[in-house]
């Protein structure tokens, strides 16, 4: 096995409710090396977030499970681990900064004392040394003016600058991995680029590994080496970014590319959307979830779930389209026309 910073293998996690069992996660298995950054792409749903989460062990149980898998960080097998054991990884070797920074962040405590909450609980320090920690974390995010900010409320920062601050806390303990869940998603545009250039300045200052969880492939195209593409709980298509965008083997990804403005397209192209609607994940299909939205389905699609096919080096797509026994792509657009 490549020595790889995280592993997940066969990655299933359910939930329990009061109308039935959400299978959220079912099979997921990628990989992240050392310094690389992992995108994980999808819609809402398709359980980008709950495998970020059974990563840092953040799964509520009950309701929520670990039904089978096996989740390797730096060679330890971190699925199973006690909640003490948990925390020499959490926050310590693996960071994660959270979606929505005005929910991630306490209300009611100064910043400083937020950044270095998990610093001081890992290291044994005086609460000036700890200030000092607080400021230059500031300083590495780029927040100006440190030494009054540390003393400050959540409430007196941007949008942008409370982001800058989760970056912070995810950073104080100088993990390996950092998790960033949907970092810009509430974020305009030109704050969104300055975090992603900050992601990447610190990624290469710090040697960090980043899974880049998102639903927008901009980000994905902007910062990320390989991506993962999910839909209901599955990897449907991972590879190098530049594979995936030059040459995308999945028709839901394909849908996913044709659902994107783009500044080379045709004056007035109107955009194509993704019709229908993801499957229930109570009863999760037996074949491809995507077969009820894809117009080259075919009959043995919603019968069983087809193997990954493998492409270039690490591009692979699981889709019957590509077994040696199913038509031609052509034949197939083309018996969509006559009917």
């Amino acid at each position: 096995m490549a020595d790889h910073l995280l592993q997940v293998e066969n990655l299933r996690v359910h939930f329990k409710t009061y109308g039935g069992e959400v299978q959220a996660v079912r099979g997921v298995t990628f990989h992240v090396d050392r310094g690389e950054t992992l995108a994980v792409v999808g819609e809402s749903g398709c359980g980008k977030s709950v495998t970020a989460q059974a990563i840092m062990g953040l799964i509520p149980n009950p309701p929520g499970r670990i039904v089978d898998g096996q989740i390797r960080f730096d060679r330890k097998v971190i699925t199973g681990m006690s909640k003490k054991e948990l925390l020499s990884v959490r926050g310590a070797e693996i960071g994660m900064v959270f979606q929505d920074p005005m929910t991630a962040l306490n209300p009611t405590m100064k910043v400083g004392a937020q950044i270095v909450e998990g610093f001081v609980r890992t290291h044994q320090v005086s609460k000036e040394e700890a200030r000092k920690k607080a400021m230059e974390m500031l300083r590495l995010v780029g927040i100006p003016d440190p030494e009054k900010r540390v003393d400050q409320y959540p409430h007196e920062f941007s949008g942008g600058m409370r982001q800058r601050v989760v970056i912070a806390i995810a950073l104080a303990n100088n993990p390996k991995l950092v998790i960033a869940d949907e970092p810009t998603t509430a974020l305009d545009v030109t704050i969104q680029a300055q975090i992603l250039d900050l992601l990447r300045e610190l990624q290469e200052q710090q040697q960090l590994s980043i899974v880049m969880i998102t639903h927008d492939l901009g980000v994905v195209a902007e910062i990320a080496h390989r991506a993962v593409v999910m839909y209901a709980g599955i990897v449907v298509e991972t590879g190098k970014v530049e594979d995936i965008f030059a040459n995308p083997k999945h028709p839901y990804t394909w849908g996913l590319m044709r659902s994107l403005p783009r500044i080379d397209g045709v004056e007035k192209e109107r955009l194509v959307p993704i019709e229908g609607t993801p499957p229930d994940l109570f009863h999760p299909p037996k074949g491809c979830p995507f077969a009820p939205r894809c117009q080259f389905a075919m009959e043995i699609c919603e019968q069983q779930m087809p193997d990954a096919s493998t492409f270039t080096e690490g591009h692979q797509a699981a889709c019957w389209l590509h077994d040696p026994r199913a038509p031609k792509l052509e034949e197939l657009v083309a018996a969509g026309r006559q009917t």
